[in-house]
Parts: structure tokens; C-alpha cells; sequence
């Protein structure tokens, strides 16, 4: 389980379309602030999901073989599947321009609950229903797994913590790099979605078929 949330961590938190638009609110007038409410709302919104499996488990996890451990893995096998067409259907779709969305020329003005409901609206949510799957092992009677879930959370949050943090600790050089990254990442968008949604794509699809032949 370690492994998997490990991975499916990394997964999220290096995607490239929350990056860009948490990189945005920072640059605005209220920057820190709107930041923070998006911050804060990401984190919630993965503490949510991983707190509702707990309710359904009980903190205990289901027996190996068992009708809701089989069921469970073969979701988290669909998830990597359908990931891997959408990485696959992203790739050979051929290149279009397009400009930034509309609520990108309202920034300045929206508000930290703006902000907030951005960020729900912007989470990798085949990639948590990932991470969720996976939480279902979880034996809330170990210390070891607490800290794998809270690890989970906080790493899947990393990148939004340090650019806020480098953000508040020093502005000037912040705005300037992490508008560089923002110009970075919307040039390269498509090949890191594309690329994350097959590797993370893959590797549930081979955990998945492992632990049900195993």
C-alpha cells in the first residue's frame, strides 16, 4: 500500500494543470491569499475521500481474496486502464492551439472561495479515486499506515506548499521563476499529462492484475 500511494502521490502533485493555475493565483493582486484558499481546499478535498474509505472500512482492511478486496482491486485495474486510453487518446490526437480559459482574465478579481472551488474543479479525480482504492488496505490499528495516508495527502499537496512557501518567503524572485514554470509547463502540458496518465496508468494496471493472480 506504501508503494502505491507513494506513486499515486507523485502522480498528482507533478500535474501540470493545478501547477499552472496555483502559479497564476500567486501572481495576482491577492495572491498568498487565494493561494492559500486553493492550498487549503486541494488538501481538504483529498482528506475528505481518504476519511469517507476509512468510515467504509472501518480502519480494517478486507480480507485478501474476498469479495470487497477483489472488487476493489479490479477498480483500481479499471482506473489504470482508463487512464492509459486517455494518455493514449491525448497522444494521437493531433495538436490544436487554443488560448488560456476564460476565468483566467477574472483572476485579479476572484475570491479566495473562488479559489477554493478551483481547486476542486481542477483535482486529478481518476488519480484520488486511485489513491482512495488504495486506501482501502489501510489497518488504522498501525501507526505505519496513519503516517502512509497522511504522507499520502501531503505529498500529493507538495508542489502547492513549497510555491506558496517560496511565495510568502520572497516574493520578487517567486513571481519571477514561478511565471517562468507557468510558461514551461503550458508548453509542455500535453506531453506531461500524457506521460503521467500512462505511467501511472500502467503501473495500477500491473499492480492490479498482480494482486489478483497472486
Amino acid at each position: 500500500m506504501v508503494l502505491d500511494l507513494l506513486v499515486i502521490g507523485t502522480a498528482i502533485t507533478l500535474g501540470p494543470l493545478h501547477n499552472s493555475a496555483f502559479i497564476l493565483l500567486l501572481s495576482s493582486r491577492r495572491g498568498v491569499r487565494q493561494g492559500l484558499a486553493f492550498l487549503l481546499s486541494w488538501l481538504a478535498n483529498l482528506i475528505a475521500v481518504i476519511v469517507c474509505v476509512v468510515l467504509l472500512t472501518g480502519g480494517q482492511p478486507p480480507a485478501r481474496h474476498s469479495v470487497p478486496s477483489t472488487a476493489t482491486i479490479a477498480a483500481k485495474l479499471a482506473i489504470g486502464l482508463a487512464l492509459v486510453l486517455y494518455g493514449a487518446h491525448r497522444h494521437r490526437r493531433p495538436p490544436h492551439p487554443h488560448g488560456p480559459p476564460r476565468w483566467t482574465t477574472r483572476i485579479d478579481n476572484a475570491s479566495p472561495t473562488t479559489a477554493a472551488g478551483l481547486a476542486w474543479l481542477l483535482q486529478p479525480w481518476a488519480m484520488v479515486g486511485a489513491g482512495a482504492a488504495t486506501a482501502v488496505d489501510a489497518d488504522l490499528s498501525t501507526l505505519t499506515d496513519w503516517l502512509a495516508l497522511a504522507g499520502y495527502c501531503l505529498l500529493a499537496t507538495l508542489s502547492l506548499i513549497i510555491m506558496e512557501m517560496y511565495t510568502v518567503w520572497a516574493p520578487t524572485a517567486a513571481n519571477a521563476r514561478l511565471n517562468d514554470l507557468r510558461s514551461w509547463l503550458e508548453q509542455h502540458q500535453e506531453q506531461l499529462i500524457v506521460t503521467l496518465s500512462l505511467l501511472l496508468g500502467l503501473y495500477l494496471m500491473a499492480r492490479s492484475i498482480y494482486q489478483l493472480v497472486a
